[in-house]
């Protein structure tokens, strides 16, 4: 199960990533159809929880044995929708489940981002419960002249995507990535997902 989970969540990032970069190629409208078409949907009922994922999830993969895997992995019910998605629907226990896996995914890691050598200026990493904010520590001079800004990027895609499958709309998905001097206890920088994405893309 957790496999599973933890793959849709690195695909889900690669989707938003690769959302942000085209929306300045296209029209309004043809953005909001896409991102319509594009989003995770979840429908919380009174038993079950059906969460529709996007085609582009699902590119180069055997359809037939992704179904097949997530009814092996727990999954009620999967139908394909004539648009390429797949509609999942599960338990509310199932869906819980899911939502455990993406959390420990998402604190697996902030241990590794906390403990590893790619981000040497950060010294920890503070989180609410919802993953709509993001606290890094970190030593100032030493995060400034690195590149230990890109983990912000990651928890920040990581949050949008644990909102989206607990039922937040896509489009009211936010998480703000709050930057903290160790020695002043200052914060001095604070940047909010998906807007940094947007903003960049019009620099």
């Amino acid at each position: 199960m957790r496999k599973f989970y933890l793959i849709v969540l690195v695909l889900g990032i690669a989707l938003l990533t690769a959302c942000s970069s085209s929306e300045e190629k296209k029209s309004s409208s043809e953005n909001m159809e896409e991102s319509k078409s594009e989003a995770v949907s979840v429908d919380k009922g009174l038993l079950n929880v059906e969460v529709i994922l996007p085609a582009s999830f699902f590119e180069g993969d055997d359809i037939n044995k992704v179904i097949a895997d997530a009814k092996k992995d727990g999954v009620k019910e999967v139908t394909k929708n004539e648009d390429g998605s797949l509609t999942y629907k599960m338990s509310k226990s199932k869906h819980k489940e899911m939502m455990k896996e993406l959390e420990t995914g998402i604190e697996e890691s902030i241990e590794e981002a906390k403990t590893g050598d790619d981000f040497t200026s950060v010294k920890d990493i503070t989180h609410n419960d919802s993953f709509t904010e993001f606290t890094l520590l970190v030593d100032k001079a030493a995060y400034e002249n690195s590149f230990d800004g890109f983990a912000a990027i990651g928890f920040g895609m990581s949050g949008m995507m644990y909102q989206m499958f607990n039922g937040t709309d896509s489009k009211d998905a936010k998480v703000t990535i709050f930057v903290k001097d160790e020695a002043t206890q200052e914060v001095f920088d604070e940047t909010v997902y998906p807007d940094a994405l947007e903003d960049s893309e019009t620099n």
